[in-house]
């Protein structure tokens, strides 16, 4: 069973900026799906584990925006 978690990116404008934040969130390990929108401001992830919501923000900050679990 995977777990999908929810987030609330700000400062995201175009598909680059998805880009970007897929990117960086991608290179977590673990990962299934990784679905960024610069429309909605939403990234939701799904693991095969419990996601670590401090690397995911860590990556969207690494990325240059900001993220809080929705």
């Amino acid at each position: 069973m995977s777990a999908t978690t929810e987030y609330t990116v700000t400062g995201m404008t175009c598909g680059h900026c998805e880009m970007s934040v897929r990117e960086e969130v991608s290179e977590i390990a673990g990962l299934t799906v990784v679905d960024v929108s610069a429309q909605t401001g939403k990234l939701v992830v799904s693991a095969e584990t419990p996601v670590d919501d401090a690397a995911v923000i860590a990556a969207v900050e690494e990325a240059g925006y900001q993220a809080a679990r929705a």
